[in-house]
């Protein structure tokens, strides 16, 4: 009764506006209609790891970090707090007239674009480079954004860049994405899919062209696959000034009114930049109906009347939420707990870490230990309490087992130091280096934002920079035990030998310093997990603007990584056992059945943690065009010191189901191979400390 009685009221308002009124609501920036009812509002909000761009905000690890828990439950319930803060922030903004951007409920977020090549800068943004873990990250946030009401969005999120967007920043006006179907529809477009299909209330299409067309003008994306083939019923809104470039940088439009109604015609309902208002002229010039401006509008509408903006104060449900509810201790507490979960180990040789009362020297390093910077990635809020890795370690080590920390900054982290101040030798008298190096969002993000990239935000190369490089060779050979710590958003190319200990910690959040002082010290284990592989070199990538999946990501590429996808370390082991007889319930399966997957899986060390338990399937053998082995099915554990946890997880026959040169799904008959374990099922994993993993082999008939 509510949806019919909402439905009449949208268009009851559409039929007493002029042409122009309408049009005014189809751009980010819309203006009030005060004669109808309906206030001013602008569309424009980003919150990828926390509320950005309007003020005091908890600030989460950045979104690759949240990728890497492996926990859709602590995603959601980060999400969920982001919304709480949101709605607080709209409510305060409400009172005090304040309609502008940044302020409202329609969130530009998750970006669920695959991260194909780990030297686009906006990989940060992402889930990483796997369909399958991205789609699930990415629905977890989106259940966390919009909420459980069923008559009521909390907020709105979008999932972006639609589609085939991964960089180069630099060419991101002006390229043209030609790949095959089964690389868009097997690796490309799952996401989308299933946030699609699950209520995604909004998505946003990509400044480049995809198979020729611009993604905000494409038919092919915009109405066969998302509307036609998904039933996608949302608002589709277009990447910031992305229809300009049709006629100005794609050159597929000679003009305005043109760009303007081929991006309408195709299904792109709000425009994020100057070009709708020209829709004014289109219609006249009959370019575009009136029709189909009021079927965009509908959309536009529906979506504010879901969020409750022409509702009645006292029928709003989160009228309550206010100040109090912004960076509070609560939402403190979980951004400290999702670092913890996020940081990853990639190396402890002789068990150098956790540190204890061998280290009573220690000697703190590095330009990122006190750089705010290495917490916030891009798209971030202020917080008044960023705690950096200095800090973090500072406090730490106040009255712990007599420690004696001293930091020296030792080298810049843009640029090479002047080569006066090469100086080395201040770990003469030291136990222990603690050297954290790597990036920050200076060096890698969106066009424009990153000030210190030569690439538009992008990188050429994925080593770590040579003057840090060159500066950690010095103090490595010194011949002090060395834990590196490496902040970033994307894979850090670095040599084998430069450290006896490897934590990566991604950006991590307003309480990023607390949370690597306590894994550094054992307090918590490392459990975080590689959403991304981490090539050996850049030699290893096959060119940037290539979208061809070949070589690429654990899924495809032939040459050993440095580090696998699904890999981190932990302070104990782990160990995989088949449970009885057989790891499956069923050796063969048709269309529709499933498999259960039982395993049982034993802490065998001295130290309660969590471990996550990934579940591969690979074509026994495989083609030469699919996948090496697919993420199907992931589960994060915490396992006591001894204990055996016995678990059961389904797969459906859709996890063994192959994608065609067509873009279509088929189970194709023959042997799989099911393998659980704790990173992608390479040597590599094994050799660098993963748990051995197990497998069976089925049929599908």
């Amino acid at each position: 009764m509510y949806k019919e009685a909402r439905e009449s009221a949208i268009q009851a308002l559409i039929s007493h506006m002029t042409l122009e009124e309408k049009v005014s609501q189809l751009s980010y920036t819309s203006p009030a209609i005060e004669r109808l009812g309906i206030p001013a509002y602008n569309w424009w909000n980003e919150c990828l790891h926390g509320v950005a761009r309007s003020g005091i905000a908890t600030v989460f690890p950045q979104a690759i970090a949240l990728a890497a828990t492996f926990d859709e439950g602590l995603v959601r319930e980060v999400a969920k707090a982001i919304s709480d803060e949101a709605r607080a922030k709209y409510n305060e903004a409400v009172k005090q007239g304040n309609r502008g951007k940044y302020w409202g409920l329609t969130f530009w977020t998750p970006n669920i674009n695959i991260f194909r090549d780990p030297r686009w800068g906006r990989g940060q943004e992402t889930y990483g480079e796997d369909p399958y873990l991205t789609s699930r990250i990415g629905l977890a946030f989106v259940q966390g954004l919009q909420g459980d009401n069923p008559e009521q969005l909390k907020t709105a999120a979008c999932a972006k860049h639609f589609a085939v967007h991964s960089g180069p920043e630099n060419q991101r006006h002006t390229f043209d994405a030609q790949i095959s179907k089964k690389d868009l529809f097997e690796t490309y477009l799952p996401a989308f899919k299933l946030l699609a299909e699950e209520g995604v209330e909004a998505v946003m299409g990509a400044y480049n062209r995809t198979l020729g067309e611009p993604c905000c003008g494409s038919t092919y994306l915009l109405q066969d696959i998302l509307r036609d083939q998904w039933g996608f019923k949302g608002h589709v809104v277009s990447d910031c000034w992305a229809i300009r470039d049709f006629h100005e940088n794609h050159r597929v439009t000679p003009s305005p009114e043109a760009s303007a109604a081929k991006a309408l015609n195709a299904g792109c309902d709000l425009n994020c930049g100057c070009t709708y208002p020209y829709l004014t002229v289109a219609c006249k010039q009959g370019l575009v109906s009136e029709a189909a401006i009021d079927t965009a509008l509908t959309r536009l509408l529906r979506t504010r009347f879901k969020l409750g903006m022409f509702d009645p104060p006292e029928q709003d449900p989160y009228r309550s939420l206010g100040r109090e509810t912004i960076n509070s201790e609560k939402h403190r507490a979980l951004a400290l707990e999702a670092a913890y979960k996020s940081i990853v180990l990639l190396k402890n040789d002789k068990r150098l870490l956790p540190l204890d009362e061998r280290f009573k020297r220690i000697l703190l390093l590095g330009p990122g230990a006190a750089n705010p910077h290495t917490l916030l990635g891009n798209y971030y809020g202020l917080n008044p309490r960023l705690v950096t890795i200095l800090e973090g370690l500072t406090g730490k080590v106040q009255g712990k087992y007599g420690i004696n920390l001293e930091y020296r900054q030792a080298c810049l982290q843009y640029e090479d130091n002047h080569p006066s101040n090469l100086i080395f030798g201040e770990a003469d008298d030291q136990d222990l280096i603690i050297a954290v190096f790597g990036l920050d969002g200076a060096m890698e993000g969106e066009e424009g934002d990153a000030i210190a990239s030569d690439s538009n935000g992008d990188r050429e190369a994925i080593e770590l920079p040579p003057w840090q490089l060159a500066y950690l060779r010095n103090i490595r050979a010194e011949g002090k035990p060395l834990v590196l710590v490496l902040t970033g958003g994307s894979p850090i190319a670095v040599p084998e030998d430069i450290a006896d200990g490897i934590l990566f910690v991604w950006y991590p959040g307003e309480e990023g310093g607390t949370a690597v002082a306590d894994i550094l010290f054992g307090d918590r284990s490392p459990s975080g997990k590689l959403p991304i592989t981490f090539p050996a070199s850049t030699a290893q990538l096959p060119p940037y603007d290539n979208y061809a999946m070949q070589g690429r990501t654990y899924r495809y590429m032939q040459d050993p990584p440095l580090y696998p996808f699904g890999f981190g370390l932990s302070y104990t082991s782990f160990r995989f056992e088949y449970a009885g007889a057989s790891l499956l319930s069923a050796k063969e399966l048709s269309p529709g059945d499933s498999v259960q997957v039982r395993v049982q899986v034993t802490n065998t060390g001295n130290r309660d943690a969590e471990t996550v338990i990934q579940v591969y399937v690979a074509k026994d053998p495989p083609s030469a065009h699919d996948p090496i082995a697919s993420l199907r099915k992931f589960d994060r554990r915490f396992i006591r010191a001894g204990e055996t946890l016995a678990l059961s997880l389904d797969l459906p026959s859709s996890a063994f189901e192959t994608i065609n040169a067509e873009g279509l799904s088929v189970l194709v008959p023959g042997s799989y191979k099911v393998i659980v374990a704790d990173a992608a099922p390479l040597p590599v994993a094994v050799e660098k400390g993963a748990t051995v993993p197990v497998s069976e082999t089925i049929r599908v008939r």
